[in-house]
């Protein structure tokens, strides 16, 4: 499929679907496609993010006084960061401060920036939904930035009794409440996403102007023709690893976003896909031999992107004969690969869908963030799985405090 902004292709077409189930999946399609509808009118649902009357909880006039700042420092784990990071990453161009992400529990990146910063000119952005999240509150307490009257800190979390909440009551920091019925991944269009990149610079309406073309015409056909494809491939337990196989530096952190999105929401009951994020054409001296003739448990998403290259080959001051790299930018090197591999991936018969991105701006990144919500969501129905939750991660939390509590009684 070609949209102005976009090419879009998959091969999947050779999984073929018997007529019975195809049938039934497309009716059940359409009767989740109406009930999703029907969550994006729906304040108190999950997708109600894709809604363009969605209702922030916070006022752009009230986070002007944090433009002043040049640096910024993001504090969160998983969906909490990543779509900030993703947004960041993709738009790098058109923002001219200096920002730090804090998404593990990393000694050194601590210490660099105890060492070498003024905190008083660093904006503190803090994002934890349940406002309990350890690494986050880990890094926030070593960092220090819960002081009393502080005005370079901003507080994310839901308004329960949490402890990123508690503290902005106690020190009088500024806090946005965290919707409870969005769960992180969910979230890079509601506040977790947009306060840290409106404070970069970046505008926010304009990222969430396209978020429901997928819903109507061409694009849903698209979309429920790539749904479909999926949930029979994840049911048919053939194929179980996704490898994302990126050609665009800029869409690197997009695609650990969508990794923790298919991972987190599909990855249940013996069900779902291991996504990887595969770096090309670095991997393809690395990886592609087991790629093309490894085991056939694997299905591919090609991602590219359209950018200038002003660099160009002189292979003329190196070659005295006609060499086909002269006068070739990098970018067109790049894109002959990537039509190289298509070629085999197509003479192979294995399963694969393209992502060409066409251009470079804040309305095609909101599309992507919106169609792969959308697209997880119907897979996880048409499965049978609810793909809003994660109770085996909320486990692991569990027994992590657990285990740090028993520290403390010794």
């Amino acid at each position: 499929m070609i949209k102005k902004n976009f090419l879009l292709k998959n091969s999947f077409q050779s999984l073929k679907i018997k007529k019975i189930i195809s049938k039934k999946l497309s009716k059940d399609f359409d009767r989740h496609m109406k009930e999703i509808k029907n969550d994006i009118e729906n304040p108190m649902a999950t997708l109600n993010v894709l809604n363009k009357n969605y209702n922030f909880n916070f006022k752009t006039n009230d986070l002007k006084k944090f433009q002043k700042f040049k640096t910024i420092t993001v504090i969160g784990m998983g969906g909490s960061i990543l779509g900030a990071e993703a947004i960041f990453n993709f738009l790098t161009e058109k923002i001219k401060k200096k920002i730090y992400f804090l998404n593990d529990i990393n000694e050194k990146k601590i210490i660099e920036l105890n060492i070498k910063k003024n905190f008083q000119k660093i904006l503190f952005i803090v994002i934890s939904k349940s406002g309990n999240t350890i690494e986050t509150l880990s890094n926030s307490i070593t960092l220090k930035i819960f002081k009393k009257n502080l005005r370079n800190v901003i507080i994310i979390s839901e308004k329960k009794d949490n402890y990123l909440h508690l503290m902005a009551k106690k020190n009088n920091l500024f806090y946005i409440e965290h919707k409870n019925n969005i769960g992180g991944r969910y979230s890079v269009l509601s506040e977790v996403g947009l306060v840290p990149v409106y404070l970069m610079g970046i505008d926010i309406f304009k990222l969430r102007g396209k978020t429901l073309s997928f819903l109507k015409g061409s694009h849903k056909k698209f979309l429920k023709e790539s749904a479909i494809n999926l949930a029979n491939i994840i049911t048919s337990k053939k194929f179980n690893n996704l490898i994302f196989l990126n050609y665009s530096p800029s869409l690197e952190k997009f695609l650990f976003w969508c990794q923790q999105l298919i991972a987190e929401s599909l990855g249940k009951e013996k069900k779902g896909f291991f996504p990887v994020i595969s770096n090309v054409p670095k991997d393809h001296h690395s990886l592609l031999q087991l790629y093309l003739d490894g085991p056939r448990d694997k299905i591919f998403h090609i991602f590219s992107l359209e950018e200038d290259s002003k660099t160009k080959i002189n292979a003329k001051a190196f070659f005295n004969q006609k060499h086909f790299l002269n006068d070739k930018s990098l970018q067109t090197v790049k894109y002959a690969q990537k039509d190289a591999l298509i070629k085999v991936l197509n003479e192979k018969k294995i399963p694969f869908r393209e992502f060409k991105i066409k251009k470079k701006n804040e309305e095609i990144l909101g599309e992507l963030f919106a169609y792969f919500m959308l697209e997880t969501v119907i897979i996880g129905k048409l499965l049978r799985i609810n793909p809003f939750d994660q109770p085996a991660v909320e486990q692991v939390k569990i027994y992590t405090e657990k285990f740090l509590s028993q520290q403390i009684q010794k």
